[in-house]
């Protein structure tokens, strides 16, 4: 596992819990994509050898069939890169007092947000179907009363033990709030006429 020993932005006393990535199931979706999509057209081109070596040997066709099997090819190995770039950016940190969580979009697009755990209203588990129940992987969904509702941990490892982490540092985070004189409620401003 992946550990953080310095944060951006790190705030004082403040230590990582938790340093989360999607499940290594997501890669090897992405690694069998690829392998099937190289596979087939290379079992098909060598099924049918002579064929190919007679339409390569063709001045007008041999170059064009180079291309386009170039093109597919470059194709799908930008797509698998892009895919296990998106895979291995995506990273969701856990700390004793904030969320923050880190998606990649594209080669060229990410965002970072984080939330406070004093923030947090509810923490959910989900795992859902045969594969993520064997594998015991699945989300974890975060409910806030801010704009932004819920912070979404996609197809992580263990998601129960997640959100037990996770609910265990809001209590721990309210407690602290409060015995340090703060208050959880938010102090109401009434304007007289």
């Amino acid at each position: 596992m992946f550990y953080l020993n310095q944060l951006p932005n790190q705030r004082e006393n403040e230590k990582v819990v938790l340093f989360l990535r999607r499940h290594w199931f997501a890669i090897l979706i992405i690694i069998v994509a690829f392998i099937f999509l190289i596979g087939v057209p290379l079992a098909v081109g060598w099924y049918f050898w002579e064929t190919v070596q007679i339409w390569l040997s063709h001045p007008v066709i041999g170059p064009i069939l180079v291309v386009i099997c170039s093109i597919y090819f470059l194709s799908v190995w930008l797509m698998a890169f892009i895919e296990f770039t998106d895979y291995y950016l995506d990273t969701w940190i856990v700390t004793n007092e904030r969320i923050i969580n880190v998606e990649q979009e594209g080669l060229f697009h990410r965002t970072a947000s984080e939330l406070d755990l004093a923030a947090v209203q509810d923490t959910t588990a989900e795992i859902r179907g045969f594969l993520q129940t064997v594998f015991t992987y699945g989300n974890v969904f975060v409910q806030t009363a801010a704009e932004k509702s819920r912070f979404h941990f996609i197809n992580i490892n263990d998601p129960e033990h997640v959100k037990e982490i996770i609910t265990r540092l809001v209590e721990e985070d309210k407690k602290r709030t409060v015995s340090q004189g703060g208050s959880l409620i938010g102090k109401v401003k009434i304007v007289g006429k």
